[in-house]
């Protein structure tokens, strides 16, 4: 459980709240133009974890251990963000764009090992509760350096001072975006600490084959895998949803943000505060799962937060100043001051209260949903897979949003195409067996 109290600061500072707004409304000379960028750095990392997370599960299922993979792919990351640093204003995009990249595939490759690890670590019946947990865990962890961050580093350029009253630590600089480009630091700081008890307390499978064996017959036993996944059709139908599902899903986290940032002018601590409501909200969801997993088995609880994610991506797409549910309702334009002054904005989070609710328990019951189906000997390729369908098409979201955004000139429209991705995946998820080890029925051919 302590990996994802480790990894998840990078996501959520970097990724979604901090950084990423900061690419698209400050580094970027036109938010059309970042949020474009930005797109296509989530959706190029996407494409090269989906080639190579089934290789390298297929290699660790040969050589047994794992935490080695964890440790060199932890390097890279902590490096990459450590470099983001020098990201300032006027700079080329493309600095920015590579160190994204490199930390993102990282980041994933990592979770690809740990998530590996977890079937032989414990019992089918407690898989649901602990992962669930641990996504909790990861995102109290996201939401104290998010309070860092906006509460002691991110100052108002009208006023210098931070959300509390108090001058920025280390006198960074807002009009340099010196409080984001620190989260790069920040989040690999905060890994590099905490990820060492997992390596220090864990148990690792031992190692089995050296690594140039494990490469050869990790090829072997990934082509096999594929052979397999025709008769289990189940296991298949699954990969396929979720394949399609997490794209929106991956899209909403990465580009909500950033949205918010184009359409209200939201400057960091306004983004930071969204995403500690967020994650708050995401925290008390886990832990609710974590019980419910257990009586109503993980499936449902997908199918419950992918209806949730559906109605707040609709909701947020359909909001703008003045108005949400496309106009239906009219709010008016005038600012109470302070945060969140204007009702639309007021709109904007209650939507965002839904992804708060629902983004935690949908990718930490598909993983428990997984691990029941595969076997602890076989969970490195398979998860390889299971990464696989995570990412083979998520640079097709974020791709489709930028691209969308980009001809239209619309990034409201770039946006609803994740509503596409979020029904598509439930449909299908719906007419999967659970566990998906069972038989797919003869009546529904997949």
């Amino acid at each position: 459980m302590g990996f994802d109290w480790a990894a998840q600061p990078f996501f959520t500072v970097v990724i979604t709240f901090i950084f990423g707004p900061y690419f698209v409304s400050q580094l970027a000379d036109d938010p059309v133009r970042g949020q474009a960028w930005w797109g296509y750095a989530i959706a190029f990392s996407g494409l090269l974890i989906a080639v190579l997370s089934p290789v390298l599960g297929a290699i660790a299922d040969q050589t047994g251990a794992r935490k080695r993979w964890i440790a060199a792919f932890a390097c890279v990351k902590i490096v990459a963000l450590v470099l983001l640093w020098n990201a300032e204003p006027g700079s080329a995009l493309i600095y920015p764009f590579l160190l994204i990249v490199i930390a993102s595939i990282a980041a994933e490759f990592s979770i690809v090992f740990n998530d590996a690890m977890i079937p032989s670590l414990m019992t089918s019946r407690e898989i649901g509760r602990y992962s669930n947990i641990a996504w909790g865990l990861g995102y109290l962890g996201g939401m104290l350096v998010l309070i860092c961050v906006v509460a002691l580093m991110a100052a108002s350029e009208e006023t210098g001072l931070t959300l509390i009253g108090l001058p920025p630590i280390f006198g960074l600089d807002p009009a340099a975006g010196e409080a984001a480009r620190a989260t790069g630091p920040l989040a690999a700081v905060w890994y590099l600490v905490f990820i060492l008890p997992m390596f220090l307390l864990t148990p690792d499978t031992p190692q089995v084959k050296p690594l140039g064996g494990a490469v050869r017959d990790g090829w072997s036993d990934l082509k096999a895998t594929w052979g397999e996944l025709r008769e289990r059709k189940a296991i298949l139908r699954f990969l396929v949803a979720r394949m399609i599902y997490q794209d929106g899903v991956n899209g909403l986290i990465a580009l909500g943000g950033t949205f918010a940032a184009a359409m209200f002018a939201w400057q960091t601590t306004e983004i930071g505060v969204f995403g500690i409501i967020l994650n708050v909200v995401a925290i008390f969801g886990c832990l609710a799962a974590s019980r419910l997993d257990r009586t109503v088995g993980s499936k449902v609880l997908v199918i419950i937060s992918l209806v949730c994610l559906t109605i707040a991506c609709i909701g947020i797409v359909s909001t703008g100043p003045g108005f949400t549910l496309f106009g239906w309702w009219q709010l008016g334009l005038e600012d109470s001051g302070g945060l969140f002054g204007t009702p639309a904005e007021k709109a904007y989070i209650f939507f965002g209260l839904l992804i708060g609710v629902a983004f935690g328990p949908v990718q930490a019951s598909s993983r428990s949903f997984f691990a029941r189906s595969v076997t602890p000997e076989e969970a490195g390729r398979y998860f390889g897979l299971y990464a696989l369908a995570g990412r083979a098409t998520s640079f097709l979201a974020p791709f489709t949003v930028a691209t969308v955004t980009a001809l239209s000139g619309s990034a409201r429209l770039g946006m609803a195409t994740l509503v596409l991705f979020l029904v598509v995946g439930l449909a299908i998820l719906v007419a999967t067996p659970y566990p998906a080890n069972k038989p797919v029925p003869p009546s529904r051919p997949l």
